[in-house]
Formats: structure tokens, C-alpha cells, sequence
């Protein structure tokens, strides 16, 4: 009886053992995780506010409003670039369903052409709103066909977001037919490439970067072909017809440039925490475009912009704390292996333990149209 007592007590502590290194083991892992996501969200916020500095100074003021064209100049660099990295063995190529690729990379194409047809049919008031029901839209979805759960105080910090970043952006609001269908189609497409952003990453366990390499010429491909129809149609100008001075081409290289790294920058986030802490994150990226552009080019701020800026930052804030909360209520149920369910519990810094394209551009005015990929 002793003996059965002994084994007893020793399986037992080797149990709690096992455990308790079990415990660490997470822990240690969710830090990394949660380092690399804070830098993954750093990366994204200021590539893609640099890139948007950049374009406007090239459009605006250099005249070159080829946003589609353009566009597919930043998807060719960046899949020349990480086919470099490739060949350097900074990552590796994983292969996988080839028709996923295909139909993932022409849908990105067709969102990228469709925001930029919404901005050329709307006014830009609309197209502001356009934006902000990216958001709900992708709830919306993932609720329905994902199976997500999103609480009442994850809902209602969003709403508080969305109404910040409206009272800052959302001037005239113009409706007509054609436009609205075309907003309409633009969200939905924009909706689900980003949530087969993370979807594909998590079923077919691949990094944002072996996606982001095999759907870049997809992508690439329906914009170089449509792209130059698509500016001519919206601009009434050839973009080849353009006349191409050395500041351009300069611009138009760093550009090319920073697209790397907001591609690379968009597919990480998304892959990490989700569509919608991503369109957030784009939110965040809005307030700090107008904050700059005020700043640095000094263009017109008013009370309204800075209320709304504020309201949309307590939004964002209210967001990160009840993601938080809620990932440290999982993270405290007692198991050894923890079970994470496909929930909207990513924060901006805190997120789920787990394995390009966007809100962050000013309101230009016509005839200077923007890719809202950036």
C-alpha cells in the first residue's frame, strides 16, 4: 500500500510538473507573439502613413494621379524584392492549393480597381462612408459565415471608433445609383480579401510572407492590364502619355519602395490579429494622416477634425482594453494545451496566439485618385 502511495505521489507531482512547463512554455511563446505583432503593427502604421505622404506630394503636387497603375508598380517591385529574399533563403516557399492563390490574388486586384471607381463616382463624403463600412461589413461576415463572436463591448468600441473617425473625415454626402453600387461591390470585395487574408494563412499554415509572394503576381497581373483603362477612364489622361521628369521617377521609386514594406506590413497584421483589428488599425493611421498633413503641409483643420480625431482615438483605446480583457480571461481558464476559439479578441497590442491594403489615405480631391490599399 505504501509502494502504490509512493508511485501515486510521484505521478502526481511529475504531473503538475509537466504542466507547470507546459505554462511556461505558452508564456514564453505568447511574448514573442506579442512583441512581433506590437512590431508588425509598428511597421504597418509607418510605412503605410509614409507611403501616403509620398503619394499625395506625387499626385498633388507633381501631377502623376495614376493610383491604379501605380498601384501595380508597388505589387511588381514587391514580388521582385521578396523573390530576392527567396533566392537568399530568407524564407521559404511553400507551395499550396494553386486555384486558392489564383481567385485570392485576382479578388485583391478587383478591390484595389473597385475603391478607386468608388472614389471617381462618389462624392468624397461617400466615399469616406464607404470606408467606415468596411468595419461593420467584415463583422457582419465573419459572424455569419465564421462562426466569430464578438461581445457588446467590443461592438460598442467600434462604434465609438467609427463615429470619431466620420466626424473627422465625413464632409458632403452625394448619392447616386452608380456609385453606390459600386461602393457596395468595393466593401464587400475589400471585406472578404482581408478575411482570406487570414483565413488562408491559418488553414494552409503558411506566414504572410509565402501568401504575400505567391498572390503578388495575381495581383499585379489585374492591375497592370485594367489599371492604365481604369486611370484613363477616371482621369481622362494617358498614363504613358505622361511626361516623366526626374522628380517624378524619383517620387515614383520611393514610393515603389515603401510598398514593400506596407504589403509585407498588411499581410503580417491581418495574419496575426484580424480583418478587423486591421481596418482599426487603418483608422489609426487616418487620424495620424490628417494630424501630418496638417502639420507638415498644412492642410486645413478645424474643431471638427480634431473632436472627431479624439472620439476615434477613445475608440481605439476602448477596443485594445476589452481585447485585452477578454484574451486574459482565456489565458486564465485551466487547461494545459489552451484552446483558442476563432473570436474577435485581437487587440493592437495584445493579441491571440496564432501564425496589402486599407484606410490610411487623405481625402484628395479630384482628379487625384488614390489606391485605398495603402
Amino acid at each position: 500500500m505504501s509502494i502504490y502511495m509512493v508511485i501515486k505521489t510521484e505521478i502526481t507531482r511529475l504531473h503538475s510538473t509537466i504542466i507547470e512547463l507546459a505554462k511556461e512554455k505558452m508564456s514564453e511563446k505568447r511574448k514573442r507573439f506579442e512583441l512581433g505583432t506590437i512590431g508588425a503593427l509598428s511597421l504597418s502604421v509607418v510605412s503605410s502613413v509614409s507611403i501616403v505622404i509620398c503619394n499625395k506630394a506625387l499626385m498633388s503636387s507633381l501631377g502623376f494621379i495614376f493610383a491604379a497603375t501605380l498601384t501595380s508598380w508597388h505589387l511588381l517591385v514587391t514580388f521582385c524584392f521578396l523573390h530576392v529574399a527567396l533566392c537568399m533563403k530568407l524564407f521559404e516557399h511553400k507551395p499550396f492549393d494553386p486555384r486558392t492563390v489564383i481567385g485570392f490574388g485576382i479578388l485583391n486586384g478587383i478591390s484595389i480597381g473597385l475603391l478607386n471607381l468608388s472614389l471617381g463616382f462618389n462624392s468624397v463624403g461617400f466615399y469616406q462612408m464607404t470606408k467606415l463600412a468596411i468595419i461593420p461589413c467584415t463583422v457582419l461576415l465573419e459572424t455569419l459565415f465564421l462562426s466569430k463572436r464578438f461581445s457588446r463591448s467590443i461592438q460598442f468600441s467600434l462604434a465609438i471608433l467609427l463615429l470619431g473617425v466620420g466626424t473627422a473625415t465625413v464632409t458632403d454626402l452625394q448619392l447616386n445609383v452608380l456609385g453606390s453600387v459600386l461602393s457596395l461591390l468595393a466593401v464587400v470585395t475589400t471585406c472578404i480579401s482581408q478575411i482570406m487574408t487570414n483565413t488562408i494563412q491559418k488553414k494552409y499554415k503558411v506566414s504572410s510572407t509565402q501568401l504575400l509572394y505567391q498572390s503578388c503576381p495575381y495581383q499585379a497581373m489585374t492591375l497592370f492590364i485594367s489599371g492604365p483603362f481604369l486611370d484613363r477612364f477616371l482621369t481622362n489622361q494617358n498614363v504613358f502619355a505622361f511626361k516623366y521628369t526626374p522628380v517624378v521617377l524619383a517620387c515614383i521609386a520611393l514610393s515603389c519602395l515603401i510598398s514593400v514594406s506596407v504589403n509585407f506590413s498588411t499581410f503580417l497584421v491581418i495574419g496575426k490579429t484580424s480583418p478587423v483589428t486591421y481596418q482599426v488599425l487603418g483608422h489609426l493611421k487616418t487620424c495620424l494622416v490628417l494630424a501630418f498633413g496638417y502639420i507638415l503641409l498644412h492642410d486645413p483643420f478645424s474643431w471638427r477634425n480634431i473632436i472627431g480625431i479624439i472620439i476615434a482615438l477613445i475608440g481605439m483605446v476602448s477596443y485594445s482594453y476589452y481585447c485585452t480583457r477578454e484574451n486574459q480571461k482565456k489565458a486564465a481558464e485551466p487547461s494545459v494545451i489552451p484552446q483558442t476559439k476563432e473570436g474577435e479578441s485581437e487587440p493592437l497590442v495584445n493579441v491571440e496566439n496564432g501564425a496589402a491594403l486599407g484606410n490610411d489615405v487623405t481625402v484628395p480631391k479630384a482628379p487625384a485618385w488614390k489606391s485605398e490599399r495603402y
